[in-house]
């Protein structure tokens, strides 16, 4: 890795380099990564499997989330809304994926406050884009030392308190704003990353979702 958080892969692309040029770390980098996600079904199964991640790496995450997706109804919202205490033991019996109850809980209680506001707002897409950081709120220069400098952000820490107070758990200010980077609300890929005019291209033609 260079001094500016880059690496070379063997195609002679730079990228970010956080996915450590391993394959499937570098699709993850590459396809998904910071492009822009309206799907309600992505945000929260991206915003659980955050919440999973808590105390891991992300790349342990992403190597079972074909089990996360199976053990949780693919993410819809409605069918994790009716899950009960059978579905709870049978996830914390699954090997596939993160066994941990407080998490498993989470993500089923995350459900039913995602309904509440699905409710409200119409669409989750439409709630979390809502608040999109400005220009003003953004570095002007996104290079290594920023964002390892800054973890959270306001409106990470705006978003977290909002979601507590409507009832989600395992929504603090780190891991909303990893939400945020992966889902595409701010574009986190560096300076010198052939990703990042691309995303920034993306996201001057992306249409918000209207409340």
């Amino acid at each position: 890795m260079s001094a500016r958080g880059l690496i070379t892969g063997d195609d002679g692309l730079q990228r970010c380099a956080w996915h450590g040029n391993l394959e499937d770390y570098r699709r993850y980098h590459d396809e998904e990564w910071g492009r822009p996600v309206t799907d309600d079904r992505r945000l929260f199964e991206k915003i659980c499997l955050e919440g999973f991640q808590s105390g891991l790496s992300w790349l342990t995450i992403l190597r079972k989330r074909e089990a996360f997706r199976s053990a949780f109804a693919g993410f819809d919202v409605d069918l994790v809304a009716e899950f009960g205490d059978a579905d709870i033991e049978r996830c914390l019996a699954d090997p596939g994926i993160v066994r941990h109850r407080g998490k498993i809980v989470s993500t089923i209680n995350n459900a039913r406050r995602a309904k509440e506001l699905r409710s409200e707002f119409g669409s989750l897409a439409a709630y979390f884009w809502a608040h999109e950081p400005d220009g003003s709120e953004r570095p002007k220069v996104m290079d290594y030392e920023t964002l390892i400098a800054n973890p959270t952000t306001q409106a990470s820490v705006q978003i977290s308190k909002d979601l507590k107070k409507r009832g989600w758990t395992f929504v603090g200010p780190t891991t909303v704003y990893a939400f945020m980077q992966a889902m595409g609300l701010v574009n986190d890929h560096l300076e010198g990353c052939f990703c990042r005019a691309g995303i920034e291209e993306m996201r001057r033609q992306f249409a918000r979702p209207a409340v």
